[in-house]
């Protein structure tokens, strides 16, 4: 049996007409850059997470940068990030001139651990990142309570969490402002590059506006500086037909997970990934830890990666070098050992196949040579 990592042409397969239909909308209007469709899906965007606005982008990391730019956010400044992301959300700091200083994770939501942020915030600090990884939201209460001593902005990258919720709030709206990403592979993906920023602030949604379009709010009349930052309108016609299914989507990326969980629960060489009593996960991604010495564990996820790919199971590492440690990253001094939460998922994580369209039987199927590695070769 074929189990895909991500199967974006099973989703596709469903939503075809649709999409063939509007993209040849926009091919006849022959209007390629923003435009009706793009307002539409802001709109609509809007709506599905209690916001007031929303601003389509070329892409996430787009959104990152223009959260902080609009937000002041320059050299000299620092920007608390978890070490435990994908490395655009440091991209939002550095893009900006600022400093990004990392802080550990939580051991069982696997997000930035509120209690690490309050010893990293120095005079310099300006804003916290808090980023809603793998689809689970951060715990906002106790960012928000940091961010309020201290007079920071806090910012989210929802980049993995559409639709996901924190008490029963949809995320998007938890903080100052927020940055999604629309990636193809992503719960809600673009067929391209794709992005935006949602925020319930007027004058900074207006910023964002002018940002995105070279800081103009008329055609060469430049108010702010800015940089070339608008969705392109197939993208925003794309994701205003697939905006409509991914409450079910996101319904269906759940029972996955439950379905995992069920066949998985009982064996000890590996944990699972923990809702967290106040989020509901939307799984963007679905990671388990292989439960080892530290000496063994990366060699063992190995072995476990290479058994499923050998067995037609697709698989992921997200992420096998935590941000601290990466080379781009080398002057800021930062040592193996000052994470250690953010370095055990580095070399012990593995993220399974999750999407929608996964059936029963092949989520059977994974937890079956899961076991069987673990009874047999490990």
């Amino acid at each position: 049996m074929k189990v895909p990592f991500l199967d974006l042409k099973a989703q596709y397969s469903q939503i075809k007409t649709e999409i063939q239909t509007i993209v040849n909308d926009v091919l006849e209007s022959t209007s390629f850059i923003l435009g009706k469709y793009v307002q539409e899906f802001e709109e609509r965007f809007a709506q599905a997470h209690n916001v007031k606005h929303c601003v389509g982008l070329s892409s996430g990391t787009d959104g990152n940068h223009m959260a902080l730019w609009a937000l002041g956010i320059g050299p000299g400044d620092e920007v608390i990030i978890p070490a435990n992301t994908f490395i655009a959300t440091a991209w939002g700091a550095t893009l900006c001139g600022a400093k990004p200083v990392f802080v550990d994770c939580h051991p069982e939501s696997y997000n930035i651990d509120p209690e690490k942020v309050e010893k990293a915030i120095t005079s310099k600090t300006k804003a916290i990142v808090a980023v809603h990884l793998y689809g689970q939201p951060a715990d906002m209460d106790m960012l928000k309570e940091i961010a309020n001593k201290y007079g920071l902005y806090l910012v989210e990258d929802a980049a993995q969490a559409h639709l996901a919720e924190y008490k029963g709030q949809k995320v998007g709206g938890l903080g100052v402002c927020a940055s999604f990403s629309f990636y193809p592979g992503k719960n809600l993906g673009a067929y391209g590059e794709a992005g935006a920023v949602t925020t319930n602030d007027d004058e900074l949604a207006e910023k964002f506006r002018m940002i995105r379009d070279h800081g103009s709010v008329k055609k060469y009349t430049h108010v702010l500086l800015g940089h070339n930052y608008r969705m392109e309108a197939i993208q925003g016609a794309v994701l205003m037909v697939k905006l409509k299914y991914l409450e079910k989507w996101t319904q269906e990326r759940r029972r996955v997970a439950s379905k995992y969980k069920e066949l998985l629960s009982d064996l000890e060489a590996i944990k699972l990934p923990q809702e967290m009593p106040y989020a509901k996960h939307v799984y963007h991604l679905f990671v388990i830890q292989v439960n080892s010495r530290a000496d063994k564990r990366q060699e063992i996820r190995d072995k476990l990666q290479a058994f499923l790919n050998k067995n037609g199971i697709g698989t992921g590492l997200h992420y096998p070098i935590p941000l601290h440690l990466q080379p781009c990253f080398k002057e800021l001094g930062y040592r193996k050992g000052d994470f250690p939460v953010a370095e055990q998922l580095s070399e012990s994580g593995l993220s399974l196949p999750i999407y929608p369209e996964l059936t029963d039987e092949q989520i059977e199927y994974v937890a079956e040579k899961i076991r069987e590695f673990f009874k047999t070769k490990c």
